[in-house]
């Protein structure tokens, strides 16, 4: 498998398809775009394996001073998982946000993803609250 890296400043059509599979036919989410997907100023990244769209992210900041940005939107086709793909994604994703001057990521993680987070040195604070029907935690990583 040889992973190619492609960032857009736009939700590209092959991002739309990965989310739309994972989120709402598989999650049963019905709101799974927002407003960050048509803010220039996000970064979305998808990963290709022989020019397979199999995973992609989002990053993107409401902070005026750049220093803090937020992951989100990590979706892995069915098939992909298991193979270390959410790793690259956020790894990807932090390298990025640091090249952006970030000095912290947030994340809105579902909760059974907590622990592989927590695995890439994310902490969890706050109370769990629901995304439609999800339970989700805050947790952030200072980098």
């Amino acid at each position: 498998m040889k992973i190619e890296k492609v960032f857009s400043r736009h939700l590209t059509d092959d991002g739309k398809f990965i989310r739309k599979k994972v989120f709402i036919e598989e999650q049963g989410f019905k709101d799974e775009f927002d407003e960050y997907d048509c803010d220039e100023k996000a970064i979305h990244l998808v990963l290709y394996d022989n020019q397979q769209a199999v995973a992609t992210g989002r990053l993107f900041t409401k902070d005026s001073q750049k220093k803090t940005y937020t992951i989100g939107r990590l979706a892995v086709i069915k098939e992909y998982r298991k193979l270390g793909l959410g790793k690259v994604l956020v790894q990807s994703l932090e390298e990025k946000a640091k090249e952006e001057g970030a000095e912290k990521i947030t994340i809105s993680a579902q909760c059974r993803a907590e622990g592989f987070y927590k695995k890439l040195g994310y902490t969890s604070s706050g109370d769990i609250y629901y995304e439609e029907t999800c339970p989700h935690i805050h947790m952030e990583k200072i980098l």
